[in-house]
């Protein structure tokens, strides 16, 4: 089975996490959202954008209260050149993960360590708040369009960690996975994943997909380990702040 693309991910992302406002302006899409998520405060180029545009998106995010952010997609090298010609930083370099819903939905976690639940309980609030995940992801979340859900996951009859899943056309795409402190490597995360993959499966997506920077040891050992394929990359830059 092809695995949906980078361009089809960028989408995906779009859909699943959107920010709480879109400018068309010039060859940029600006988003603007206080929820300091970079993937709803950033600007991507729709056209071919030259040098002097790029102050026209940093103006525009700077009226809002953003710090100028563009997005860097594959294939945007020169776009990317003229950023750092201009003293833009790179900021989290990030893989995007893709692999068939039914190739992780493959073996159904124990009934007790995952729960679908929405709204979103006052105790995942906590788990993610305890991760740096505040209420302004909480709103990408509402906002979002349906189907969507969250997964509560308990362990030793506790609660655990919560994750967020929604879909787009036929991808599901995975966000702010959160294990509690005391509760991580302990296979939660792997089960939370699974859990979105049966979820998913029975809504229809063909696909599960997620992001996660590459830094991210952990996370990106974990998605390789469940057979996950890294199907594209971006990265953002702004200026230091």
């Amino acid at each position: 089975m092809t695995l949906p693309s980078a361009q089809k991910l960028y989408a995906v992302i779009d859909g699943t996490w959107p920010a709480s406002a879109k400018q068309a302006l010039g060859p940029w899409t600006v988003r603007l959202d206080d929820s300091g998520s970079s993937r709803v405060s950033a600007a991507t180029a729709e056209l071919p954008a030259a040098t002097d545009d790029i102050a026209l998106a940093a103006d525009a995010m700077r009226e809002a209260g953003q710090n100028p952010l563009f997005m860097i997609r594959e294939g945007e090298d020169a776009l990317d050149a003229a950023l750092e010609a201009l003293g833009y930083v790179i900021k989290d370099p990030v893989n995007m993960y893709a692999a068939p819903v039914a190739a992780i939905a493959t073996k159904r976690p124990p009934p007790v360590t995952s729960f679908e639940v929405w709204p979103p309980l006052a105790v995942q609030t906590e788990i993610w708040a305890a991760g740096g995940i505040g209420a302004g992801r909480l709103d990408i979340m509402d906002r979002a369009r349906q189907p969507k859900t969250t997964l509560l996951g308990r362990m030793n009859d506790k609660p655990a960690g919560s994750v967020y899943v929604g879909i787009a056309a036929d991808c599901a795409m995975i966000h702010a996975l959160e294990i509690a402190q005391n509760y991580r490597r302990q296979g939660l995360a792997v089960a939370l994943t699974r859990a979105a993959a049966f979820w998913a499966q029975a809504k229809g997506a063909t696909y599960l997909t997620l992001v996660t920077t590459r830094d991210n040891a952990g996370a990106n050992a974990l998605y390789a380990s469940l057979g996950m394929a890294i199907v594209g990359q971006y990265h953002y830059r702004s200026l230091s702040e």
